[in-house]
């Protein structure tokens, strides 16, 4: 059996706070890409984390869509998984319980198809183990909900302030890279409450079968991610943090620990690890490792200081 790996002892502090939510580093997992740990134990201490973040819940279990919903892109992938679940009983009944034994600090990804269900997702689970509520506003891979949401001003006010006043818990928003604008919806979901914002959820993309004339994907388009989308998350992530006052969960082609501190750079206070997971299951430990190793050549006490010393 394989020995689950945690980073390596380091005199760098590499706590965060993320808008109330206290992390002993600055890592996380991306939704979606992780489940709940469960299927990582044997490679990585989910304890060992900043936090694991969950896949995306409802309030019943959704099917997802139809196959094929994968495919590897140069640099990347394309997922239209389309955030199958279970439903929020199992995941408190089963995943939650699990985390909270091992000491982990738990993110539950949030979906809905509608305001009220995202309400209803979060009342459900305010007696569970739960650190904090990432409420994804910005999935493409659904036909309700979603992007549909969070491409709007008015409905982004409009979830986030529902949400907020279903809970006490730290309340990151997710933002999707498919606007015109991401500064706007930034400042949106401040002012409706949000305590910090995540970005990027995945961008729109789709692959083609040229011999067969035929789109890769069933559902044709898909959420793009990996290595390629490093470039624009990292923009996306500059102008929020110069836009908002609320710290910043940055994600978007991390798979090493200069990727994460380009990141921190740029103006996030934590850093999530989503496709690199899939082809490399030690990843998040990785990252850490490389964070404390950065800050160390560097002379960097504290990882909190890295955050939005870019000098531009």
């Amino acid at each position: 059996m394989a020995v689950a790996r945690r980073p390596k002892e380091t005199l760098v502090d590499l706590r965060v706070d993320l808008g109330g939510l206290g992390m002993k580093n600055p890592v996380t997992t991306a939704s979606g890409t992780f489940a709940a740990g469960m299927e990582y134990a044997d490679f990585v201490d989910v304890a060992a984390l900043g936090a694991v973040t969950t896949k995306g819940v409802s309030l019943n279990g959704w099917e997802g869509n139809a196959s094929p919903r994968i495919a590897e892109t140069p640099s990347g992938m394309l997922n239209s998984i389309g955030l199958q679940n279970p439903g929020v009983a199992h995941l408190k009944e089963v995943e939650l319980p699990w985390l909270a034994e091992r000491g982990a600090t738990a993110i539950v990804n949030v979906s809905g198809h509608s305001f009220d269900e995202y309400v209803q997702v979060i009342e459900a689970l305010e007696e569970a183990p739960v650190d904090a509520y990432e409420v994804n506003i910005s999935c493409p891979n659904v036909d309700a909900g979603g992007m549909t949401i969070g491409t709007d001003p008015k409905s982004v006010t409009e979830v986030v302030r529902r949400c907020r006043a279903a809970t006490k818990r730290p309340l990151i928003v997710k933002l999707t890279p498919n606007v015109t604008d991401i500064a706007e919806i930034a400042r949106a979901a401040e002012a409706a409450g949000a305590d910090a914002l995540s970005l990027i959820n995945t961008l729109m993309g789709m692959a083609v079968d040229a011999e067969r004339r035929r789109p890769v994907l069933a559902r044709v388009v898909g959420g793009f991610s990996g290595p390629a989308v490093k470039p624009v998350a990292l923009r996306l992530v500059w102008e929020c943090h110069k836009a908002v006052k609320v710290p910043l969960l940055g994600m978007g082609g991390i798979a090493n620990g200069t990727d994460a501190v380009e990141f921190m750079l740029a103006g996030a206070t934590a850093v999530a690890v989503g496709t690199a997971n899939f082809y490399n299951p030690v990843a998040t430990v990785e990252v850490i490792d490389g964070i404390a190793d950065y800050c160390e050549r560097h002379g960097v006490a504290r990882a909190a200081d890295l955050i939005g010393a870019l000098e531009c």
